[in-house]
């Protein structure tokens, strides 16, 4: 509601103005102030869009008042108010700022007409300024979204070669720093804590925080080129944890994965803050993956990555039958080189942590894998290992037996009727009781093609259908679709369509020609 302060020395002059105006505007709030000191204190409280100031009061003068009042209230619009119509004045107030000006006396219907044009301005403004918000407020949820889906895709495998730059370009971080992941593993009950450390780790500076997957929150951390790795990663690690005010104890930790160069190779950073998150009753509650006690022989380290990598990949296909003929043939080269039995053993343990740790993520309820026993020989230890892997494998079945058949066709459906919605992997899979994970891998199995790829060609169709109606802007198609910036929409217009939205148009309306 617009609010108007009149100011006036003279009591029949304040009521006359504000009578006349209540009348043509019933919707306006209107106060009085008698001088130009009052007119101050009234604007700190009234906080008026509009101020009928009078020229020639005692005392401070109308010009004073104004400048004064500009000064904490820039944005207040001042209608001068005078008996003298003279230049200087004028000129003055035109410096200030002042809309308009009335001279005493003046016909009701001038009033009216001045101050509806002010009023109409201010209106305006107030409307722009409202949308500048929204729109502002919808480009933070859009980057915040792209910021958890990079994530999801980068560390969980389900790279979107479409978009992928796309997304990382709109962060406007310089992806060519080091990075290293970080795994936060946070107590039961204490998923409240998501949004205090996104803010404790923006304060360490630049990193990607990714969605929630189970009691795990997976960190991309950009290196800080003034201080050291182990440095900067401690510094952050005791921040986080300093949120922990229950000091809930073992139920808090942190994993801290390798240094790499590229994106590309994030997600071995990534496995291995996972294989250090192994042992959450440490008294220090971090720990990086270089300081994983480990009977590692140097040459075996690509070879070892590669087989997390592997495993990675195949618990999340579900490929069981794989997975438990490579674990076989690792176990088998080990032997055959002449690694010492207990060597072997934890290297075997470690894959079954990362596929654990993998399960936990997909909200499967794992529980800490162990041999039961140190094996006495090879032999003991294949019959371990395959025991503890059927362990994983029924959880595994038992998880999606439990998952009704239509939920592929109710997701789809939510899609279609809200793609013009941001709508995240993590939003998707809480309206429909998934875990992101899941929902990805039956995109990528009956569709095949992930959720983003689907949500593209929704709006896109949408657009395709908007783009024939000669009266929708570019601008005005943009928003309706979902997009929240008309040239990353023609971007993926472009790379989906092979041409411009424009161009598309135009072939569009030359085909409505021809006919």
């Amino acid at each position: 509601m617009m609010r108007l302060l009149i100011v006036d020395d003279e009591p029949i002059e304040r009521e006359g103005m504000k009578a006349i105006l209540q009348k043509a505007f019933p919707n306006l709030l209107i106060e009085q102030a008698k001088n130009g000191k009052n007119a101050i204190e009234k604007t700190d409280s009234f906080q008026p869009n509009i101020v009928l100031m009078d020229i020639m009061m005692p005392g401070m003068t109308g010009l004073e008042a104004i400048e004064t009042i500009q000064f904490s209230h820039p944005t207040t619009k001042f209608v001068m108010v005078t008996a003298f119509d003279m230049f200087d004045y004028a000129r003055q107030a035109i410096k200030l700022g002042v809309k308009d000006y009335l001279l005493k006396p003046s016909k009701a219907s001038e009033i009216v007409l001045t101050v509806g044009k002010v009023l109409d301005e201010c209106q305006q403004e107030l409307e722009a300024a409202s949308n500048s918000e929204i729109q502002i407020e919808k480009w933070e949820q859009a980057l915040a979204l792209a910021e958890t889906d990079i994530v999801t895709q980068l560390l969980f495998d389900h790279v979107h070669e479409v978009h992928i730059d796309m997304l990382v370009e709109m962060l406007d971080i310089r992806t060519s720093l080091e990075k290293f992941v970080v795994v936060v593993v946070l107590p039961e009950g204490a998923l409240h804590y998501y949004l205090s450390i996104k803010e404790k780790v923006r304060e360490y500076g630049d990193a990607w925080v990714g969605a929630l997957n189970g009691r795990q929150l997976p960190l991309i951390i950009f290196r800080d080129s003034k201080r050291s790795f182990r440095s900067q990663a401690i510094a952050l690690a005791k921040g986080i944890l300093s949120l922990d005010k229950e000091k809930q104890g073992t139920d808090w930790f942190l994993g801290i994965g390798q240094v790499c160069e590229n994106l590309d190779d994030i997600r071995l950073s990534y496995q291995d803050a996972l294989i250090a998150t192994m042992d959450t009753s440490l008294a220090v509650k971090y720990r990086f993956y270089m300081d994983v006690p480990a009977l590692t022989l140097e040459t075996d380290n690509q070879i070892i990555k590669q087989q997390q990598k592997d495993f990675f990949d195949h618990i999340r296909l579900g490929d069981w039958v794989t997975i438990r003929t490579r674990l076989l043939d690792v176990i088998q080269q080990y032997e055959n080189v002449g690694n010492s039995l207990i060597y072997t053993q934890q290297r075997i343990l470690e894959l079954l942590w990362v596929a654990n740790r993998v399960m936990d993520e997909m909200g499967m309820e794992t529980s800490a894998l162990f041999f039961s026993f140190q094996a006495n020989d090879y032999r003991q230890l294949r019959t371990e290992t395959l025991l503890l892997l059927e362990q994983m494998n029924s959880v595994y079945n038992t998880h999606y037996d439990q998952i009704e058949a239509d939920k592929i066709h109710q997701i789809q459906q939510y899609i279609r009727e809200h793609s013009h919605e941001d709508i995240s992997l993590d939003a998707l899979a809480y309206r429909v009781n998934l875990s992101p994970i899941y929902i990805s891998k039956m995109f990528k199995e009956k569709l095949g093609v992930n959720y983003i790829d689907y949500l593209t060609e929704c709006r896109i169709e949408k657009a395709k259908k908007l783009l024939n109606n000669p009266e929708k802007s570019l601008k005005e198609i943009t928003f309706e679709i979902g997009y929240h910036e008309p040239n990353y929409f023609s971007k993926v217009f472009k790379k989906m369509c092979g041409v411009s939205p424009k161009e598309y148009r135009k072939t569009l309306w030359s085909k409505k020609a021809e006919v």
